[in-house]
């Protein structure tokens, strides 16, 4: 039986590490599925999984809980606003909103080179080539002149696994993430150092629980948290708002031509 590999596993793959920096996760075969989302697609989305080059191409919790989020409450509103998604893996999230959103412009989905082959066989399998676009983009690295600059909508879903990439996803984010930006950002918390993560986001970003999701109280019985990440508001300087008040001025009697009788 062919062994599928995994990054610990494939001395190929982007990072080589230990457990201890990148906890070991469940894996299945290579194989295709398909999900409507609880009904939420009309049209199922079909997902091809492959680990061979890596756990990104495997269909993971928090993608799920993501795109069921942004399907439900937000299928609407994205008419017209440029999207891309970091960490993509198979391109599930990415895929789900183009195939049930209100979209106008091509979705951007990213990751690194061993997750390119995947993502485009995906978006051909469901028939999207018109509507996504799949890309190359490792954190900390500049964004490719193609993607969009500043883009509207960031997706991110279980993005915090491999401690070392925390400080290059912070970067990216910071390299994305414009005045009117918003990042949807969904994780499975699976051992404290994901805190860690968290802790240098809030500090950088404005960080803030979704509270609109109804699902919630569901799947935060599995450690799973979904936020937005902003830009923090800029602070304005303060300006002196008081009236300055001139002195007075002395009174004097006007000066006039009369003479007075000494």
């Amino acid at each position: 039986m062919e062994r599928s590999l995994t990054p610990e596993s494939d001395p190929d793959a982007p990072f080589n590490v230990s457990d201890s920096l990148a906890p070991p996760r469940d894996i299945k075969s290579a194989g295709t599925t398909t999900t409507n989302f609880d009904s939420l697609l009309q049209e199922p989305l079909l997902l091809k999984e492959d680990l061979k080059n890596g756990c990104g191409g495997q269909l993971w919790p928090a993608g799920m809980v993501l795109a069921k989020y942004l399907l439900s409450q937000h299928s609407k509103n994205m008419s017209g606003k440029s999207v891309v998604e970091l960490g993509a893996g198979g391109g599930l999230v990415g895929l789900a909103v183009a195939r049930g959103c209100e979209v106008g412009e091509p979705i951007h989905i990213t990751d690194q080179i061993p997750m390119f082959d995947l993502m485009k066989d995906n978006i051909t399998l469901n028939n999207l080539n018109s509507t996504v676009v799949a890309s190359i983009l490792d954190w900390g690295e500049p964004i490719p002149s193609h993607i969009p600059s500043k883009p509207d909508i960031i997706l991110a879903a279980d993005c915090v696994y491999f401690e070392p990439a925390f400080p290059l996803l912070i970067t990216t984010l910071q390299d994305l993430l414009g005045p009117n930006s918003v990042c949807y950002f969904c994780y499975k918390r699976r051992r404290r150092a994901d805190l860690r993560f968290m802790k240098m986001a809030k500090k950088a970003f404005d960080v803030q629980e979704v509270r609109d999701d109804p699902n919630a109280a569901s799947y935060s019985r599995e450690s799973l948290y979904l936020y937005t990440i902003r830009l923090k508001p800029t602070k304005q300087p303060i300006t002196n708002t008081h009236t300055q008040i001139s002195p007075p001025v002395e009174s004097r009697i006007p000066e006039t031509d009369i003479d007075i009788e000494q």
